[in-house]
């Protein structure tokens, strides 16, 4: 693809560290997260991080290399200092050692559900052969269960602690939701907008028109009771994206009316509950 542009290829986790320069530069005093998958877990993206006050949080190998500080400098000593201490072991001997203390949790997970995790954490220096150490704080999280299989973060702020990592990492679901149900709903990166204008149009307009229903939604509800439309082998508790639109429409076209006659505007083709049904089926 790269080649056809006649550009030089970019990976996932440059085009990430000129986005995180870029976006510190015009928000100089704004905390950012950065949150990712396995193509962010990259010590180069993590040094930039660092060095724009940036805090990151990705997937972390369970061979990853990580030390301890360096000693503090002996008097007299010779040489140069080290830049790490000793090796630490690795997170998946952490994983199965016995001695290895625990921590029961209970953190928010999707769908807005809750589930109990067991986590252990620890701060360490990640770090590679020529470039330069970084401080990260790494969480190991197992289901009490044994359904899920074992997983490792990490956090370029070590103040972080075990669970805001855990919850800020789940995060990253409303937004693969959003990217998948773009494609599936709204077209995106099919063929209906293979071309940059068809995109650098609609795409923007239909994501603004999203956040206006959703607008919309809460003025016409804002104790939040939209009504939920529901069948029998679809039951729902919550409104969803699907019944706030059918909301508004309903409020678009509260005045929609068949007239007959201008003398007598009453006169409908249709009964006023019949009408009232027709429009209840189209707006959802």
């Amino acid at each position: 693809m790269s080649q056809a542009l006649g550009k030089r290829h970019k990976t996932t986790a440059r085009i990430a560290q000129q986005l995180v320069m870029v976006v510190r530069r015009w928000l100089p005093s704004i905390p950012i997260k950065v949150i990712g998958d396995g193509a962010y877990s990259v010590i180069e993206l993590g040094l930039t991080c660092v060095k724009e006050c940036v805090c990151l949080i990705a997937p972390l190998r369970l061979d990853a290399r990580l030390f301890a500080p360096p000693p503090p400098s002996k008097p007299h000593q010779k040489g140069r200092p080290p830049v790490v201490g000793k090796r630490l072991p690795k997170l998946s001997t952490v994983l199965h050692d016995p001695k290895t203390a625990w921590e029961t949790l209970s953190v928010a997970w999707y769908g807005g559900s809750e589930r109990k995790l067991e986590v252990t954490t620890g701060t360490a220096l990640w770090y590679s052969t020529g470039l330069d150490p970084w401080p990260i704080r790494w969480v190991i999280t197992r289901d009490p269960e044994g359904k899920r299989e074992p997983k490792a973060y990490f956090s370029t702020n070590p103040a972080q602690s075990a669970a805001e990592i855990v919850a800020d990492f789940v995060k990253r679901w409303s937004i693969e939701v959003t990217f998948e149900e773009s494609r599936a709903h709204l077209g995106v990166e099919t063929q209906r907008q293979w071309s940059d204008l068809a995109i650098e149009r609609s795409t923007p307009c239909l994501f603004g028109l999203y956040s206006v229903v959703v607008l919309l939604g809460h003025a016409l509800h804002p104790d939040g009771a939209i009504p939920v439309q529901q069948a029998a082998w679809y039951p729902k508790t919550q409104a969803t994206f699907s019944d706030v639109l059918a909301t508004v429409r309903r409020h678009c076209w509260s005045g929609l009316t068949f007239q007959t006659s201008p003398a007598d505007p009453d006169v409908c083709l249709v009964s006023r509950s019949d009408l009232t049904r027709l429009v209840q089926a189209a707006c959802s």
